[in-house]
């Protein structure tokens, strides 16, 4: 095992997804002056990652795309103990559906190979389609596990996974390279002490560009992403206190006539 490549993302903290909000024209996310933090489930595959580099030896390498204000989400995974970063930045990325962002991941691996594995959460916070991953194996055209529930790596043999579906667990061999996206189940991510946090602080992270890439335009960003969204509505919470007086069986007939006006039932 030489080298694996960990794709994250800088997702919105969720404790302030209040004050979110999307733009009318784009149907994109606004995410100017919202903190990012590391997608959770990309916590477990980075941890998969160190897991094999501490046991038996890895190059751990971070692979973002993002914009250039989130690098101290990458400091962070830094300090869990990855190697090195890439973040992918570029106003050509910009609206990217997953399609677009996984031709542009999957160009930016060619340009980290050769790798053994390519480890990606689940899915993530903002968007939860689950489709990246794949898309990205099958650019790449290396193998893919969804939903790695478990993952024992063996020096001498294939790597033994377990994946989880509705019916259960499988538990599958696989041979190098591939890519394995991960469950909340997979591990339990390291904390990182305060010495690993400043020691990342200066730590170089590598940004590259579509000049690095050389993407036609017409395969990212908006013009690149065949997937539109055609319109957006935005639920707006409104409650209301209604106090009903009488007997209880009066109001028991006017509740029972206001949760029919409601269509609740």
């Amino acid at each position: 095992m030489e080298k694996i490549i960990v794709c994250i993302k800088p997702v919105p903290d969720p404790k302030a997804w209040d004050r979110l909000a999307m733009d009318p024209v784009t149907k994109t996310l606004i995410r100017e002056g919202i903190p990012s933090v590391i997608n959770p489930l990309d916590k477990q595959a980075l941890e998969a990652a160190l897991e094999i580099k501490d046991a038996h030896g890895a190059e751990v390498v971070l692979l973002a795309m993002a914009p250039a204000s989130t690098r101290p989400v990458l400091r962070e995974a830094l300090a869990m103990g990855a190697d090195r970063a890439v973040l992918l930045s570029d106003q050509w990325f910009a609206g990217s559906d997953t399609l677009a962002t996984s031709r542009i991941l999957a160009a930016a691996i060619g340009r980290l190979s050769p790798f053994d594995l390519i480890c990606c959460g689940n899915f993530t916070l903002d968007g939860s389609t689950s489709q990246v991953p794949s898309q990205v194996a099958e650019l790449l055209g290396i193998p893919n596990i969804m939903h790695v529930s478990a993952m024992e790596f063996r020096p001498a043999g294939p790597l033994l996974v377990t994946q989880k579906i509705e019916q259960g667990l499988v538990k599958l061999e696989a041979e190098f390279p591939l890519l394995l996206s991960f469950t909340k189940e997979a591990n339990k991510p390291r904390y990182t002490s305060f010495l690993e946090i400043m020691a990342a602080e200066t730590r170089e992270i590598a940004v590259w560009t579509n000049a690095d890439l050389h993407l036609g335009a017409g395969l990212i960003g908006l013009g690149g992403s065949p997937t539109q969204m055609a319109d957006l509505l935005i639920r707006r919470k409104v409650r209301q206190g209604l106090r009903l007086e009488g007997s209880p069986e009066e109001i028991a007939r006017l509740l029972a006539d206001k949760i029919s006006q409601l269509g609740i039932v």
